[in-house]
């Protein structure tokens, strides 16, 4: 059958089914109605039902109104509660986009700032915004700090809280300090609500800056330096490698300490151009600089080392502190004054010979009770050591005392000539001035009725004739003598020896 006219046709069943004409659906035909059925109020309530029926717009999260006591007879107040509803569709929308536009990234970026919240409407925040400290699950119970004000208008417009506010300031303060070191104990700040002020703050912070500092110059100090019973990395390998090259067999504890110098025991071993004793002393100089901050002046004014003292950083003149006393150890030696040997120089130790028995230290003369003919005895040796050291060592000790006089075999041994200088030098008659008076009260005290007062045996050791009635005197006329000295030293010039007479042991400053 021909489709064209037709509009409808039954099927099998007994049912209608329409079939679409080609040139398109026939324009409705609209009925027109009278102007009763318009003013009719039944069709009035039947249109209202059919619009009701339409959904909500999903974007509108709450209607515009709500409640049934709401007035709206005010212009004024339609007009703020659709300002209202306005500004919570556009914060809507702008945590959207923080959201796409943050992504998984963990840097986010926040649009807080355009937010367009109603100042007395602030119920509706952001999940993501963290406060000050969060203590929703405070074990402590109801005393939980209070959320920070938010920036802007508060209230109706009559308060401003700003970023300079102090409560705003003293948490951010509180929560800041846990970027300070983990050394800085802080604490967790639970159940608290702690307020900083910026003082209290800058100042925590200045303090936690000055520990870190202290803390990294005392780790420098403990790698690169040597305390009182330890020695640091690069000492420990020096005396490894005595160690592997046969000089010492083993080394054993710390024997001595001293306020420049750690003594060691060791177990000589041999070497091919000198005799090792079965017993040696390690000497090793501190190389913490601050032990030697008022002892430069012994070796500053020595001509011997006065030209190179001034090439060399703080480090290398512990060196030379070592080198001075090897040299002064020989010349004493040489004019065979009791001390200890010297075997060889590594850098800033010595190895010398050990002063006492199976592993046990001399004692010093200030521990010995001796009877009043081995005191005596004692004295006299002091005063030919002195005279000995003065004229024929051309050397002044200049801390000559009884700690630093060592009994053994019946005699006494000095030690400790590293700060010796020559009666040359700028301050040399006071030193020894100051030795003469040490070691006359020491043996006065010691009932020696022999010993001599502080001016007879300074005049006996140098053999200077210098007279005085006071001691204050006596010490002016010294430096009136290291004047002209001094003068004279640098009228005619000595240069330094060349430690050629001196018979030292080699000195090994390989690096």
């Amino acid at each position: 059958m021909d489709q064209i006219g037709i509009t409808a046709e039954e099927n099998e069943t007994g049912s209608v089914w329409k079939t679409k004409s080609p040139w398109g659906a026939p324009k409705a035909v609209v009925t027109p109605c009278s102007l009763t059925e318009v003013m009719s109020e039944q069709l009035a309530v039947q249109l209202d039902e059919e619009l009701s029926a339409f959904p909500i717009c999903p974007d509108v999260n709450e209607p515009l109104i709500t409640g049934d006591n709401i007035d709206t007879s005010s212009d004024l107040k339609l007009a703020q509660m659709l300002q209202m509803e306005f500004d919570r569709e556009f914060d809507t929308q702008l945590r959207r986009e923080e959201k796409k536009f943050n992504g998984d990234s963990k840097v986010s970026i926040s649009f807080e700032n355009y937010r367009m919240v109603h100042p007395y409407d602030d119920t509706d925040s952001s999940e993501d915004e963290v406060d000050w400290q969060d203590t929703r699950h405070d074990p402590y119970g109801p005393d939980k700090p209070t959320t920070n004000p938010r920036k802007g208008f508060a209230g109706k417009g009559k308060n401003i809280t700003t970023k300079h506010d102090e409560v705003v300031c003293g948490r951010k303060n509180t929560a800041r300090m846990e970027n300070f070191a983990p050394e800085v104990q802080v604490g967790d700040g639970i159940g608290m609500d702690l307020k900083l002020s910026n003082q209290v703050f800058n100042a925590l912070k200045q303090h936690c800056y000055s520990e870190q500092r202290r803390s990294a110059r005392l780790h420098e100090k403990k790698e690169h330096s040597t305390a009182e019973q330890a020695v640091d990395p690069k000492t420990r390998l020096l005396m490894y490698k005595m160690v592997n090259a046969g000089i010492l067999e083993n080394i054993h504890g710390c024997i001595s300490t001293g306020k420049e110098s750690v003594v060691f025991h060791g177990k000589g071993g041999s070497m091919e151009d000198k005799t090792v004793p079965e017993e040696c002393a390690l000497k090793v100089y501190k190389t913490t600089l601050n032990e030697f901050k008022n002892r430069d002046k012994y070796i500053k004014d020595d001509y011997r080392f006065k030209e190179r003292f001034s090439k060399l950083n703080p480090r290398k003149i512990i060196r030379m502190w070592a080198e001075k006393e090897m040299h002064n150890l020989a010349r004493m030696q040489k004019a065979g004054i009791p001390c200890p040997e010297v075997i060889i120089l590594k850098k800033h130790i010595l190895v010398m010979s050990f002063i006492g028995e199976n592993q046990v230290p001399a004692p010093k003369l200030k521990e010995m009770r001796l009877s009043s003919e081995d005191m005596k005895g004692a004295y006299f040796q002091v005063l030919h050591m002195m005279q000995q050291l003065y004229q024929e060592c051309n050397l002044v000790h200049a801390d000559l005392s009884e700690y630093n006089m060592l009994w053994h075999d019946g005699k006494v041994w000095l030690i400790d000539v590293s700060q010796s200088v020559e009666p040359t030098h700028p301050h040399g008659l006071e030193f020894l001035f100051r030795d003469c008076r040490n070691v006359s009260t020491f043996f006065q005290k010691a009932g020696v009725s022999e010993a001599m007062n502080v001016y007879d045996l300074f005049n006996a050791v140098s053999g200077l004739e210098v007279k005085a009635d006071s001691e204050a005197e006596f010490i002016a006329q010294i430096e009136l003598l290291e004047k002209m000295n001094e003068d004279h030293v640098q009228k005619h010039g000595k240069k330094a020896p060349s430690y050629s007479d001196d018979g030292g042991p080699p000195i090994i400053n390989d690096d």
